[in-house]
């Protein structure tokens, strides 16, 4: 029996088992060893004799941004409307057979995006190169999902459901538990928060699943066993996802209201250039980016070429993309803005950069 029969067999288990106090433990075995056989699934088999061609782009630009969605939905087109590079596209599926880089230019910042191709139901198992999809997916630091707005909500869910069963967790955070496996002394169970769908029994069953028998664990907040299966594995990645909802010329005005108004969703058309502008800047505060202007002393600012760093950077960041032995010899820096109480305030390496703050750096 192969890891594919296993992974439908237990999925079928799950499905017909009731959800109660007395099955929970069941559940909770049946996900971990769901969760292990899908770890193993992901793993490059060791037989495999000649190299493949090489699928992932090198990465560029201050950020990277990854184009998810099923065949013929407008990712090439989007791809090629919103940057300078052209993506074929045409009226049949999977015109684009491998991953397409592109630039988008915006507020000084160089966004790499990825047109990628598209995904197809049971992408997760390696159909229609779906795997190598998904490992580029896996390197972005936001994911455009582009659905289809005529086709309704089914697109979404399945795509989620893909991405999930590889480890990428959309919109979520990374779950608050502590976990570490020791060399002896058993399993020591706390938590600060009461736990609802969680027990201590439950958590060494799932531990002794992985055959971990010494362990540490402290839950900070409540979370599910898939949650704690998560913090075991250790390999899932927690990114931002923004959900681009295209051909909305094709759909109802009730629709469009309807779709415009969920949680991290864009309503956006291709073919008529709608809304492209409010998409930019959507994508642009998930990405959290922050440019900082430099000044030299009796100059006036350098406003043409920024310096483009994560939400929350702080001088020393700045120091380190300047010069790599610049913080070591700095002294201070001035820095005019809305991080300053007054302009220009003298700052050390710890203070906090917002966006559009001016920097001036006094060398010892």
């Amino acid at each position: 029996m192969g890891i594919l029969e296993k992974i439908s067999e237990i999925e079928k288990e799950i499905a017909r088992t009731q959800k109660n106090k007395a099955t929970e433990y069941h559940l909770g075995l049946l996900k971990a060893k769901l969760a292990k056989y899908r770890a193993q699934l992901l793993e490059p088999s060791k037989s495999s004799s000649s190299k493949g061609e090489g699928f992932d782009v090198m990465k560029s630009g201050d950020a990277r941004v990854a184009l998810i969605g099923f065949p013929s939905v407008g990712k090439s087109t989007f791809l090629s409307l919103i940057t300078s590079t052209a993506s074929e596209a045409a009226s049949y599926e999977f015109t684009t057979l491998t991953c397409i880089p592109g630039v988008i230019e915006y507020k000084g910042a160089n966004i790499q995006l990825l047109d990628l191709p598209g995904i197809i139901e049971g992408a997760a198992q390696g159909k229609g190169r779906g795997r190598q999809v998904i490992a580029v997916a896996r390197t972005a630091d936001v994911v455009i999902m582009m659905l289809d707005a005529t086709k309704g909500e089914v697109q979404r869910s399945l795509l989620e459901k893909e991405l999930g069963s590889v480890g990428i967790r959309l919109n979520k955070h990374k779950p608050n538990i502590y976990f570490k496996p020791k060399k002896g002394g058993g399993i020591s169970f706390n938590s600060t928060v009461t736990l609802t769908q969680c027990s201590e029994k439950l958590v060494q069953l799932i531990l002794h699943e992985y055959k971990i028998f010494n362990a540490e664990v402290l839950f900070r907040e409540d979370c599910s066993p898939d949650e704690f299966i998560d913090v075991i594995m250790g390999n899932r990645v927690y990114m931002p996802c923004l959900y681009v909802y295209n051909k909305i010329d094709q759909i109802s005005m009730e629709e469009v209201d309807r779709l415009a108004r969920k949680p991290d969703s864009v309503v956006i058309s291709c073919g008529m250039k709608l809304n492209l502008d409010y998409l930019l800047e959507t994508l642009w505060e998930h990405l959290a980016l922050t440019c900082i202007y430099t000044k030299k002393r009796g100059q006036r600012p350098d406003f043409t070429d920024a310096i483009i760093l994560r939400k929350g950077a702080s001088v020393e960041h700045v120091c380190h993309r300047i010069h790599r032995s610049l913080a070591s010899q700095f002294k201070y820096a001035l820095v005019w803005g809305t991080s300053t109480k007054y302009s220009p305030q003298r700052v050390g390496l710890t203070h906090t950069m917002e966006h559009e703050d001016v920097i001036q750096i006094v060398k010892k």
